[in-house]
Parts: C-alpha cells; sequence; structure tokens
C-alpha cells in the first residue's frame, strides 16, 4: 500500500488563546481530490498553511512522503497587496521559482506563453496588477499555482472574485488537471469544484477528527 504523499498527526494550533484546531489527523494520499469545507473561521486556511510548510503546528506532527513534493498554491486573494508593482507576467512566472530578473529559458518562455493563454490573460499580461479586476488578478494568481506542473495544487477559495465568463473554464481547467495532480480545495460552502471531489473533510471549531460516513471525514463534535 503507498505511503500517504502528506500524514499530518495530533495536530493543533493556537492564535494566542484561541485554539484553532485541536487533535487533527488526516493524510493525503496521490491522486486525491480532496475537498476541505466548513464555517469561516474554521480553521481551513490554518490547516492548509501547515500542510504547506508556511505555519508551524502548535503541536504534533506533519511527514511527507520521501522524494520531492512540489506545490502549487492558490492563496486567497485578501492575501495580495495588489499595490505591490509586479505585472501579470511576472506573477505568473514566478511560481516557476525564477527570481523576477531572472531571463527565462525557452522551456520557460513556452510555459509561461501557455499559462497566460490558459487563463485568458494575453491582452493583460504587461499589466501592473494594481490595474486588473479582482477576477483578473486570481486568474494570474492560479497561473502562478499551476505553471510548474506541481505534484500537489493547493486552491484556497478559487471562485473568490472568479469572472462568470471565466467560471466554466475553471471547473474544465480544474477537472484537467485532476487527473494527474493531488488537489486540495478549501471552500467554505459546497461549489461546483466541491463536488467534483473524491474526498471531503469538514472543518467546523478546530475539534477532533473522526470519520462519520463512508469516504467523508469530518473534524466535527458529533455526526448529526
Amino acid at each position: 500500500m503507498p505511503l500517504p504523499l502528506i500524514k499530518i498527526e495530533n495536530v493543533s494550533h493556537r492564535y494566542g488563546d484561541k485554539l484553532v484546531l485541536n487533535d487533527v489527523n488526516l493524510e493525503v494520499n496521490e491522486g486525491d481530490f480532496m475537498a476541505v469545507t466548513g464555517p469561516n473561521g474554521g480553521g481551513k486556511t490554518t490547516l492548509l498553511r501547515i500542510m504547506l510548510r508556511l505555519l508551524k503546528p502548535t503541536r504534533g506532527t506533519v511527514t511527507y512522503r520521501d522524494g520531492d513534493i512540489s506545490f502549487g498554491y492558490l492563496p486567497q486573494k485578501n492575501m495580495i497587496d495588489s499595490r505591490f508593482p509586479i505585472t501579470v507576467d511576472e506573477v505568473i512566472s514566478s511560481g516557476l521559482h525564477v527570481k523576477p530578473w531572472h531571463r527565462l529559458d525557452a522551456d520557460e518562455r513556452r510555459r509561461l506563453d501557455e499559462t497566460v493563454a490558459l487563463m485568458g490573460l494575453e491582452e493583460r499580461r504587461d499589466h501592473g496588477i494594481g490595474q486588473l479586476s479582482g477576477g483578473q488578478l486570481q486568474r494570474a494568481l492560479l497561473g502562478r499555482a499551476i505553471i510548474s506542473r506541481p505534484n500537489v495544487l493547493v486552491l484556497d477559495e478559487p471562485l473568490s472574485y472568479i469572472d462568470k465568463q471565466f467560471e466554466q473554464r475553471l471547473y474544465e481547467l480544474i477537472e484537467d488537471i485532476a487527473r494527474a495532480t493531488t488537489i486540495v480545495l478549501v471552500s467554505h460552502e459546497m461549489t461546483t469544484i466541491a463536488t467534483m471531489a473524491t474526498r471531503h473533510v469538514i472543518v467546523d471549531g478546530g475539534l477532533r477528527m473522526h470519520e462519520c460516513a463512508a469516504h467523508h471525514h469530518y473534524v466535527h463534535t458529533d455526526c448529526q
């Protein structure tokens, strides 16, 4: 039986006196499409940030399968400073882990061109992010998350600010990416993308996790 890509064991986290996650146990396996849902403030983003090594848990351990696990991460838009002087091309190419002044080689340039086209941002690629609509910025951030073809794609509220005309295209993109990539998706409600998932985790108040129904894991007090 293959080892999980990510194993979270007895993880708790506090912000000051506030307990956000308590004794969470969770495995992310290769090929999973995991939807993490629950109310605002329930600990979803904290769980993601711990998973991504961006936050050290107050207690517990997170282990990763031997070998390289590459992450692509779409954060919530409110975590981005749109005043920062960077263009769409620079945002997306930063997902290749290159410096802003780095001259892209032919393969990197091809990947950038393909990703800009996938995101429908050809006419905005030289614009600063402060000139973009909320939906266009969300698309640029999604491009950054997928350009490197990561093993694990982590999406935090991917539908936030997305233009209605791009929404259906986003569903198609995620469906295609899921064929070869492990996906962890956070949404505060069940959305069309969340219903595409093969596993569901509910984070509500950061309470103890236990299994309540087949193929569904819950972080909750009970299974009512």
